[in-house]
């Protein structure tokens, strides 16, 4: 999800929630202790040049339970950033505790944002000698459209 998706959920919202693809919410004292465009220039295990751009944000909890951070709150320290550094309408990656600090990738649901976990990967399969994942499939619906091609009785052997 990029930046202006985020703000447009954010101006539909009445309450600000977090949580993981588990279904384990991200407790609602959380804070966002940073905010802010983070750049990630590599070469993969090919020799390509590869740029990232995120804008990233940091979700913490504390032990201030009664802390709230409304969806207006979110859009004001969004503002204030924006006067300090360039957001661009980058991607959002969200850092968040777990055994580490893990980061993630942003989705909008029902009842607020979701945490989507991000998978390291070969970016460059083709020189790296990695054989394609094989497909499986179904012998019985090989050319049987109809699933009554290769019945007892159906003439097909």
């Amino acid at each position: 999800m990029k930046l202006s998706q985020f703000i447009a959920h954010l101006n539909q919202l009445e309450a600000l929630s977090f949580r993981l693809e588990s279904g384990v919410q991200v407790p609602a004292h959380f804070h966002i202790t940073e905010l802010g465009m983070t750049s990630k220039t590599y070469v993969d295990c090919g020799g390509t040049l590869r740029e990232d751009l995120f804008v990233s944000f940091q979700l913490w909890s504390a032990d201030d339970t009664a802390h709230r951070l409304s969806p207006v709150k979110a859009i004001d320290i969004i503002t204030a950033a924006a006067q300090k550094i360039e957001l661009l309408d980058a991607e959002v990656e969200v850092e968040y505790q777990s055994d580490t600090v893990g980061k993630y990738g942003l989705s909008f649901g029902t009842d607020g944002f979701e945490l989507q976990s991000k998978k390291t990967a070969c970016l460059a399969e083709d020189q790296c000698g990695i054989s394609p994942q094989k497909q499986k499939v179904d012998i019985t619906e090989l050319n049987n459209k109809d699933n009554n091609a290769c019945t007892p009785g159906s003439g097909c052997c």
